[in-house]
């Protein structure tokens, strides 16, 4: 505050002559100030009650009565007020006086207080007075006195009042001056009419321009980018005709080395008191930002890694081709590199995305130019193809790509094999759109299914299977609930003597949709894509432990389960825990149940795999490897996992005894098997002559459409009971053995 009121005495300007001169003026003599101060003892009642009533009487307005709602301070304001008449009526009334009359006008000013309110609260106290003084000649000499006093200190309060505006005003000022340097826009005004057009330092500078007092339009219209004028005289004539509240503009301008800066032009037009129409504004440098801009709709149209086109101009560029007048054909290819989880999963995401980066180089020389590559997302690349003479050059481009991406990979010191799986759709069909992107997908399911590294054209039966999947997907979502699910049961025979003997019973899900059966190579791979096979897959164990124990408590004692395993179920955390859950409710012994996995499962050969398979051999449960030999399921793993049992598939005994090559396999797996300690059983055996070969071979142990379809509980129950016969079932009874966990099983007469 003290700093604030030097610079206030310096600008109010008020030194000693000054004074002097405004108590001479308001002919203020040394015996006013005596009479003043005779009279200031007898007015101290007077100026308490004036006070009260004061501020009593501002508590009815608006602006003053706000400062009532502070108790404290206005206690506060009050004694400084009886402070200032004590101050007014006794002096001394020197340069201090002074002073201190401007500090009172200062705080006033900066509490808010409007000149109007202080000059009326003058008026108010100068009536008051009147009454309390007026009476005889000397009263009305003192009276005069303090007004001379009064409006001395009046003209103060103005002063002050006065100074401090006009040091807000210089302020606000250099302000605006500072902003305007801090911006580095460019400062201009155009008077319309005459056609002149003045510009800052700023401005000129900005385009290395020569500096003058003026120009015409014409040296700015001139610079502006041929192809951004026209937006740029609409702009200002829909501002200039009032079509917009005020001109914002962006345009290019031409700076005198030839360059182009991106600027952007703000301003609005009024009549001045002279009439005439002005126009005046800043211009700012935004070629940064648009720079800036510029990068990023590049970042949003591409992808990072690879810097192909991303998802966002794949569906520009498509919507460009498919606007084109109909003539020569195009097409999409979908491409997908095969097993690529594996590379991220056992080399790293780095060396993912480096083999992205190099697929998508050679995928790029293969194409043709004009023709699109986009990353889609992940593992995935779209190709659009335009201008094609024909269909078939799509397939050209397709099988350049499978051959490209063929050749070895060099990483670091690996040498990587890659592969891709390509669906191929075109964008018309008979004269019609289609839904590419979809279509190109469907195909590429389709090539997948084929076995990969390999591409499929579209069809349009893709669509009505895709559409069959995604009905079965929604129906099998609800079919455990209602209790469309039913297990059926194949049973397992040991061949003694000519005689089958029962070991064990497969469980066999079937599903009824609409009240007709569902093929389970229908239905059971969409089980595992949607992971419903979870929730189902633990349906079926339970079922099959729970009918199991009752037929052994029915008298077949020694009767074991088979139940196949998905690889979704042995990824949940919790798999073995719920396996001895489930052995506890049902009652199941842990060695009656064979689990079932396939060759495809165990080449995960993940520890989180490794480690169930052994929680589960902890509980005394038997793992089979299912389908062996049909995979690329190395050796290594018999020995690694902890098997009890290997399947030979029912693609080798369909053709045996007759095919040599079939009859080699199958040896061969048995052999294998036996000579790692594993139990063998045959599957699909259909002939006797399949049986003959089996038993030759040292293999007693099979199952298949000979000795019994896979049927229902109830009717596998009628031929425990012996109630009835079924055909191709060699006269099925129980035989008493122990099971052991490994060892082929030796049959104990019945």
């Amino acid at each position: 505050m003290e700093d604030e009121l030097k610079a206030l005495l310096q600008r109010v300007g008020l030194g000693l002559d000054q004074i002097l001169v405004r108590k001479r003026f308001l002919q203020w003599q040394a015996g006013d100030g005596v009479r003043l101060n005779r009279a200031a003892a007898e007015l101290e009642p007077a100026h308490l009650a004036f006070i009260e009533k004061l501020y009593e009487h501002l508590s009815g307005f608006g602006q003053p009565s706000v400062m009532q709602n502070d108790a404290v301070g206005m206690a506060r304001l009050k004694q400084r007020q009886q402070d200032y008449y004590r101050r007014l009526w006794r002096g001394p009334y020197e340069r201090d006086y002074v002073r201190d009359r401007l500090l009172v006008g200062l705080v006033h000013q900066r509490m808010g207080v409007d000149l109007e309110w202080y000059l009326g609260a003058y008026r108010l106290y100068l009536s008051e007075m009147l009454r309390t003084l007026l009476g005889e000649g000397e009263q009305h000499a003192v009276y005069d006195s303090l007004l001379k006093i009064v409006f001395f200190d009046m003209i103060l309060a103005i002063d002050t009042y006065s100074a401090a505006q006009r040091h807000a005003l210089e302020d606000s000022e250099a302000r605006l001056t500072r902003a305007l340097r801090g911006s580095e826009d460019g400062i201009w005004e155009w008077d319309v009419e005459r056609d002149e057009l003045h510009l800052s330092e700023r401005w000129t500078a900005m385009l290395a321009m020569p500096m003058q007092p003026s120009y015409c339009s014409r040296s700015w219209f001139e610079r502006v980018h041929p192809d951004d004028l026209p937006g740029l005289r609409e702009a200002i004539a829909d501002h200039l005709n009032g079509r917009s509240p005020s001109l914002a503009h962006e345009y290019r301008v031409r700076t005198e080395s030839g360059d182009y800066l991106w600027v952007l032009v703000r301003g609005v037009a009024e009549r001045c008191e002279q009439g005439t129409l002005r126009m005046a504004g800043s211009q700012t440098d935004i070629s940064a930002r648009k720079a800036a801009e510029e990068c990023l709709r590049h970042a949003a149209r591409h992808d990072a890694l690879t810097g192909l086109a991303n998802r966002l101009h794949l569906d520009e560029l498509l919507r460009e081709v498919q606007q084109r007048p109909h003539g020569r054909a195009a097409a999409l290819l979908f491409i997908d590199l095969d097993r690529f989880k594996l590379i991220n999963d056992s080399l790293g995401h780095a060396a993912g995305d480096q083999v992205l980066v190099d697929v998508a180089q050679r995928l790029l020389c293969c194409l043709r130019p004009g023709d699109h590559l986009a990353r889609f997302g992940g593992d995935e690349f779209v190709a659009l193809l335009g201008d094609l003479a024909c269909e078939a050059d799509a397939e050209r481009v397709a099988q350049r790509m499978l051959v490209a991406l063929r050749e070895p990979l060099q990483l670091g010191e690996r040498t990587l094999s890659v592969s891709a799986s390509i669906g191929i759709a075109p964008l018309q069909r008979e004269g019609q759109a289609l839904n590419v992107l979809q279509a190109a997908d469907l195909a590429l399911y389709r090539a997948k299914s084929a076995g990969k590294d390999q591409f499929a054209l579209f069809c349009d039966g893709l669509h009505s299977k895709a559409a069959r999947q995604l009905e079965l997907e929604s129906a099998l979502a609800q079919a455990l609930a209602r209790r469309e699910f039913a297990l059926h049961y194949q049973p397992i025979c040991r061949v003694e003597h000519g005689q089958p003997y029962l070991l064990g019973v497969e469980a066999l899900l079937r599903w009824r949709f609409n009240d007709t059966p569902v093929a389970p190579s229908e239905f059971i791979p969409v089980l595992e894509e949607s992971r419903e096979i979870v929730r189902v897959g633990e349906w079926v164990l339970r079922e099959a432990c729970r009918q199991v124990r009752c037929w052994q408590q029915a008298g077949q004692t020694q009767l074991y389960c088979a139940v196949n395993l998905s690889i979704r179920q042995l990824q949940q955390v919790d798999f073995a825990e719920l396996l001895a859950r489930v052995l506890r409710e049902t009652g199941l012994p842990p060695h009656s149940l064979l689990l079932e996995i396939t060759e495809t499962l165990l080449m995960h050969d993940s520890e989180m795999m490794l480690n169930c398979l052994h929680e589960i051999a902890a509980l005394g449960v038997r793992l089979a490897l299912d389908d062996f030999g049909t995979g690329y399921c190395s050796l290594g793993y018999l020995k690694r996992y902890p098997l009890h049992v290997l399947k030979v598939d029912r693609s080798f005994i369909a053709a045996a005894p007759d095919d040599a090559d079939s009859v080699a396999i199958s040896r061969a797996i048995i052999g294998l098997g036996q000579s790692l300690g594993l139990a063998v059983v045959a599957e699909g055996v259909e002939r006797s002559e399949q049986i003959e070969f089996l038993v030759a071979q040292g293999c007693q142990t099979v199952q298949g459409y000979w000795f019994s379809p896979p049927r229902p509980a109830a009717e596998l129950q009628s031929l425990f009971d012996g109630t009835r016969s079924a055909d191709g079932l060699w006269g099925l009874r129980h035989a008493r053995q122990t099971l052991p966990s490994c060892a082929a099983v030796q049959p104990v007469p019945g």
